[in-house]
């Protein structure tokens, strides 16, 4: 088969498509015929040699896919070969073919069209896991998404209207500001016009966010604090804006507030806090909302796969809205 490699840590350019061994399915793993994969910022950032994949993942690039079944390994129940699946990786996704385990697949919904469904596993179990699993969110919270205009952040406005949250988000561009109104955001926030702490304060009368979805780190540690509501939770998943912060321990106890930071791709295949307790909570509760319509994917632009290299610089300009797909095309 043909991937996706990296020469060495670099630009877009060290990227190539290249002849590799197909992979073999091991115990509680099935083989994909990949149909498309996703670009994150993640992959950006394994390329550049700052994200090495966890101890036995693939080296190959791509957190996420969709594809059909082709082969199926030993212990693996209720997936057949020919099943239509998207699934969430460790690795291994900018490919023609990739194992993955079996607890880590999501049935495609009939009518929904299976390259798009490659944008869908990561942002789905980012959000869920974060906004819901950890912290509760339900009607009635405010609920502010930072990069409202990016992948997560466009699959999080959804997913929080359709809990009937009110949404705030930040974004850079008028554009990306216009995406998250047509998606259900309420509060709209220009982050390079305005301070999204005192405009947060004005729209929801002084309350603040109950939760907060953060993808900066450092650079928004203090002003999150100061967005928080009372008894208000703070999620960081993204370190955008620098890796080590100050906290004003005295803001934080004033409000009992909470700060999590969590990760997805570092989680166990299976147990407790698992790769595959988070997709059994997505296919039981987010997945119906995708299979009705009410969360959609996001896709920006659709690229073969031999443009990674286009595909990666895109999303490094910050001009993308919702997420980049990279089709794999079929002989």
């Amino acid at each position: 088969m043909y991937a996706i490699t990296i020469s060495e840590p670099g630009g877009p350019e060290v990227m190539s498509w290249t002849e590799v061994p197909d992979p073999t399915p091991g115990p509680g793993e099935v083989v994909l015929d990949v149909a498309a994969t996703a670009v994150n910022r993640a992959d950006l950032l394994q390329r550049r040699g700052l994200y090495p994949p966890p101890p036995g993942a693939s080296d190959i690039l791509g957190l996420e896919c969709s594809g059909v079944i082709t082969e199926i390994g030993p212990d693996v129940r209720g997936w057949q070969v020919g099943d239509r699946v998207a699934a969430l990786l460790a690795g291994g996704g900018y490919a023609e073919k990739v194992a993955v385990p079996a607890t880590q697949l999501l049935p495609v919904p009939e009518g929904l069209d299976l390259r798009a469904a490659a944008s869908l596993p990561e942002v789905a179990c980012t959000v869920w896991s974060n906004l819901v699993m950890e912290c509760g969110l339900h009607a009635g919270r405010v609920l502010l998404v930072h990069g409202g205009g990016g992948g997560i952040g466009t699959h999080a406005v959804q997913v929080g209207r359709a809990l009937g949250a009110r949404v705030a988000v930040t974004a850079g561009s008028t554009v990306k500001l216009e995406w998250c109104a047509e998606l259900g955001a309420e509060i709209l926030i220009n982050y390079r016009e305005s301070d999204f702490v005192e405009v947060l304060r004005e729209a929801t009368g002084g309350h603040g966010a109950d939760v907060i979805l953060d993808n900066m780190g450092a650079s928004y540690l203090d002003r999150n604090i100061d967005a928080l509501a009372p008894d208000g939770q703070l999620v960081i998943i993204g370190m955008q804006g620098g890796y080590a912060g100050e906290l004003n321990i005295a803001k934080l106890l004033a409000k009992r507030g909470r700060i999590l930071a969590t990760g997805l791709r570092g989680r166990p295949v299976k147990g407790p806090s698992s790769k595959a307790a988070v997709i059994a909570a997505v296919r039981d509760k987010l997945w119906p909302l995708v299979r009705d319509g009410i969360v959609q994917p996001i896709v920006h632009a659709e690229l073969p796969i031999t443009e990674a290299r286009t595909a990666h610089e895109m999303l490094d300009s910050a001009d993308v809205v919702g997420k980049l797909v990279l089709a794999v095309a079929k002989d």
